[in-house]
This record gives C-alpha cells, sequence and structure tokens, in this order.
C-alpha cells in the first residue's frame, strides 16, 4: 500500500506517451546543434565576415520561424475551437480538433528543434557580427524572454508554472514576430 503511495506522489517530469517524443527531439536538437556548431567554427574567418555567410544564419532562422509558427498553432487552434461559432458547424468542428490534437501532440517536440535552430541563428549572427540597430535588439530581446519558456514548460507538466510558460511563451511570440517581420 505504501509503495503504491509513493509511486502517485513520485510523479514524471514528462509523462510517459510524450516521453519517446521529447527524448528524441532532444537527441536530434542535441546532435544538430553539436555538428552545426562544429562547422560553424571551423570556417574561415574570411568565409564568416562574407556575404554569403548571412545565408547561412538566416537559413537557421528561416527554419527556426516555421517551426515556431506550427508551436503556437497550438494556441491559435486552441482558442478558435472555443469560439461559439463553430458549434454551428460540427464537420468543421471536427477537423479543427483534430488539427488541435495533432498540434498539441508535437508541440514540445517541435518546440525542441526550434530552439536547437534559435541557438545557432543567435550564435551565427555574434560570429557574422551583430549591430545594435533595431532588428538585431528584437532578436535579442526575443532570445532572452526565450529563456524562461522550455523551464516553466517543464514546470507545466507538474502544474507549477502558474501560467509562466503561456505568458513567456506570449512575450516570446509577440517579440519573436517583430523580429521576424519588421
Amino acid at each position: 500500500m505504501y509503495s503504491q503511495e509513493a509511486n502517485e506522489m513520485k510523479q514524471p517530469w514528462i509523462p510517459r506517451k510524450e516521453r519517446l517524443w521529447v527524448t528524441a527531439a532532444i537527441a536530434v536538437s542535441v546532435l544538430l546543434v553539436l555538428w552545426e556548431l562544429w562547422s560553424l567554427l571551423h570556417l574561415p574567418s574570411s568565409t564568416v565576415h562574407s556575404r554569403s555567410f548571412q545565408h547561412t544564419f538566416k537559413n537557421y532562422g528561416s527554419m527556426a520561424r516555421i517551426a515556431l509558427f506550427f508551436v503556437l498553432a497550438n494556441y491559435v487552434l486552441a482558442l478558435i475551437i472555443k469560439q461559439r461559432i463553430w458549434d454551428r458547424m460540427g464537420n468543421m468542428k471536427k477537423w479543427i480538433a483534430a488539427l488541435l490534437r495533432f498540434a498539441r501532440k508535437w508541440h514540445t517536440p517541435i518546440a525542441i528543434v526550434a530552439i536547437a535552430l534559435i541557438l545557432l541563428h543567435a550564435v551565427a549572427v555574434f560570429m557574422y557580427g551583430i549591430k545594435l540597430d533595431f532588428h538585431n535588439i528584437s532578436g535579442l530581446l526575443a532570445l532572452f524572454v526565450l529563456l524562461p519558456v522550455p523551464v516553466s514548460g517543464l514546470l507545466r507538466y507538474r502544474r507549477m508554472d502558474r501560467k509562466w510558460h503561456l505568458r513567456s511563451g506570449l512575450a516570446f511570440a509577440i517579440l519573436f514576430l517583430i523580429h521576424a517581420f519588421v
């Protein structure tokens, strides 16, 4: 009896049904970051400071942008499905619910890969040379706001985050959109 109570109280940080995909995303992200950092650090300095190197770090940013749109789709679809207009359109609501389930399942693994791409983007930008203009400052602010998002997401699994994951994620989304499109 006592061991059953101890097992119930000792809850894992990541639920069993998500653990495989989260672990796989972490492994892919670590391998991606190590491989790409190794290749970035072995570039000649003439290449790093050339105009063609801009395409390298912009590609990291573009891939991260696509991944982040998918991550943010979880919240957008959840907001859409709560609207009462879909009650009249039952078939459309079923499609949106299916999309929401898919987005919710892949939210964390895609977010982990997106953070790895953001890290590579930031390292490559610093290697190229950073000017303190509006675009780069908005990117730095977005990077600093991103730091508590995965920590609060981990706390979210145990219901200990007090909505900080949503709040910091929303702040990051706004700064990310400013950085990406202004």
